[in-house]
């Protein structure tokens, strides 16, 4: 005859092996990838179980986020060096496999932040895994070269059209655009005579908070 297995009993939080960081349904941690040379991977924890006779073996179930180098599209120059997008992939893994914890910012949080540490990220998309789709579909684009932000990246606003730009998509580079005062975009200049003085106000946050995103990714 054989034996029943002993029932799964679902547990409120879990402490990380080796630390004395607690985890719950709802946080966010990183995973260690079966190949070393790869950064970890981000999830979200949805579940955590025990099973086994003394309930040691906690296992968790988790939903995937995806970073832009592991969707179907691969990364692209407005992906954040901190992006990841939430994905409709779910697993079960190993509590044994956690790293750590990490926060998974929503994007306009994440452009709040006055530094950002090695387990800060941000997510601005659902990622469909099997189709490789993402939703939204379409978000807001800046500058010529009619890209959508990337936080990583200082951009300039002009004073008239209140449009905001890359230095490099301008002819200028970013040393020079932080000694700006004044900045009025070439349309602007041509439309009301306007003279493109140094100027310049720094990203939809400030030239400070990119620079330090710049400097600790």
């Amino acid at each position: 005859m054989a034996k029943s297995r002993p029932p799964k009993r679902i547990l409120e939080s879990y402490t990380i092996k080796g630390s004395d960081k607690v985890i719950k349904p709802g946080d966010c941690v990183l995973m260690r990838a079966s190949d070393t040379s790869k950064p970890p991977y981000v999830a979200r924890v949805e579940a955590i179980e025990a099973a086994g006779s003394r309930g040691t073996n906690v296992r968790v179930r988790v939903r995937w986020y995806y970073r832009p180098e592991e969707s179907m599209g691969g990364r692209r120059p407005f992906h954040g060096a901190k992006e990841v997008f939430l994905s409709d992939h779910y697993d079960v893994q190993s509590a044994d496999t956690i790293e750590g914890k990490c926060n998974v910012h929503s994007f306009r949080s994440y452009t709040k932040l006055d530094s950002v540490n090695a387990e800060d990220f941000f997510c601005r998309f659902e990622y469909k895994s099997a189709t490789g789709s993402f939703v939204p579909d379409r978000i807001a684009v800046f500058c010529k070269c009619e890209m959508p932000y990337n936080p990583d990246d200082l951009m300039i606003q002009c004073e008239e059209c209140s449009d905001w730009f890359h230095p490099s998509c301008i002819g200028m580079t970013i040393k020079d655009a932080k000694k700006l005062e004044h900045f009025f975009c070439q349309s602007c200049t041509a439309e009301n005579g306007k003279m493109a003085e140094n100027s310049h106000e720094a990203t939809a946050q400030s030239e400070e908070k990119v620079e330090s995103k710049r400097r600790r990714r």
